[in-house]
């Protein structure tokens, strides 16, 4: 059996100038013979004399002729209208194609800016996001659609620049400690007096190298599936607890929390919320995390959780360098530290993007306030779950020394 595939033949489409001018004439070809009409029933009524004549009446014209009132009329007004609808229909047609003439130029004029912006998008690539149509026209909804294209293009090429940026940061974070591991194997195989501590001592850097580049990929690889599902639906949804993420974030921190001598004050009342579980504990992780690493010796860090039926929020506090107001915004971007891009060794700068997007992803809001005399305070604020769960709070003050690593965590240490 032989199957012939026919090719569709493309509508033809009458475009948006063609449409507007073809309204614009029937609007005035129909306004013009409605004109004409009315002219001809005035002229009708108006040309009958010999109504108030007598009937009988004779008249007598100029070229001798005599004719019965009557008769006279009715060719009066035949001969009238005839040349009433002649020369009207002449003007009216003279009109249409003035009118449709500039109607099609008027409208062609009007839609420029269309054209601009069609003109622009094709020649729109990586290379060109910096051209814009700077309509500079009337004020109409022509130039607010001008307007609002440049406002995206702005958006657009300004997205484009931070993914750069992240790609070549990404890139960077991963160079090092590729390059770390590579020196070191060759300076250690260059070696020819190398013994078994040499080797072993490069182990342990090569490790720790590895270990960096693996925390890195993994934190990038949580960053692009929170950013995958911001404004969609979660791909897994289950009754959590903000409190208990806290908990097993400060249990998690213990040994680094005793090491720096850090006051933990923690007030963890149940804040239920429903989302992807894995996600919301390396959001409580992540900024408990950050608050020890950015923090000094004998500093404090404070934690709260809480719902008011509406909103299931998590605070996390610390004590630190001083940060200022205005580079608050800059830590949530991708490989920030403290408002600058790429310094230090610790961490990879991922930490409070993944906060951001986990954020975006379950519908809710983070924000940040610097502290007087350094530090930061994350506020992190979830739609609540309809049911709350039973979640046991705790609530420490703890000033530890060298002591109780769970002390030290602002936990119950029963």
């Amino acid at each position: 059996m032989t199957v012939y595939l026919t090719r569709r033949r493309p509508r033809i489409r009458p475009t948006l100038r063609l449409r507007l001018t073809l309204l614009n004439g029937v609007l005035l070809i129909g306004a013009g013979a409605i004109l004409l009409l009315l002219a001809w029933l005035l002229v009708g009524d108006a040309l009958r004399p010999t109504d108030q004549l007598q009937p009988g009446t004779v008249v007598e014209l100029t070229d001798g002729r005599r004719l019965e009132a009557r008769q006279w009329q009715a060719q009066l007004l035949q001969a009238q209208s005839r040349e009433l609808l002649v020369k009207g229909l002449v003007a009216l047609l003279a009109i249409s194609v003035v009118g449709i003439t500039g109607a099609y130029l008027v409208v062609g004029r009007a839609l420029r800016p269309l054209h601009q912006v069609t003109s622009t998008a094709r020649r729109l690539g990586e290379a060109t996001l910096d051209q814009r149509i700077r309509y500079s026209g009337a004020d109409d909804e022509v130039a607010e659609l001008a307007a609002t294209f440049d406002a995206m293009l702005d958006r657009i090429a300004e997205a484009f620049e931070a993914q750069k940026r992240f790609v070549a940061n990404a890139s960077h974070e991963l160079r090092t400690p590729l390059a770390v591991m590579r020196t070191e194997i060759d300076v250690t195989m260059a070696d020819d007096e190398a013994d078994v501590a040499e080797y072993r001592r490069m182990a342990t850097v090569v490790r720790d190298a590895s270990e960096r580049a693996n925390n890195l990929v993994d934190a990038l690889l949580v960053l692009a599936r929170s950013e995958a599902q911001a404004g969609r639906r979660l791909a897994r949804k289950a009754p959590a607890d903000l409190a208990a993420g806290a908990s097993a974030a400060l249990s998690a921190v213990r040994a680094e929390t005793t090491r720096l001598r850090l006051q933990i004050d923690t007030d963890l009342a149940p804040a239920p919320v429903v989302g992807d579980p894995g996600l919301l504990e390396r959001l409580a992780g992540n900024l408990i995390e950050n608050a020890v690493r950015y923090n000094h010796l004998n500093g404090r860090i404070w934690v709260s959780t809480g719902s008011d039926g509406e909103h299931a929020w998590l605070v996390v506090g610390n004590t630190g360098f001083e940060v200022e107001q205005a580079d608050v915004p800059g830590l949530f971007e991708a490989f920030r530290r403290g408002g600058r891009e790429r310094t230090g060794a610790r961490g990879s700068g991922l930490g409070l993007s993944i906060v951001r997007a986990v954020c975006d992803a379950h519908g809710g809001t983070v924000s940040a306030i610097a502290q007087e005399g350094g530090g930061l305070e994350v506020t992190v604020r979830l739609p609540a779950a309809e049911t709350t769960p039973v979640v046991a709070a705790s609530a420490a003050v703890s000033v530890p020394g060298a002591g109780d690593a769970r002390g030290a965590a602002g936990l119950p240490t029963g």
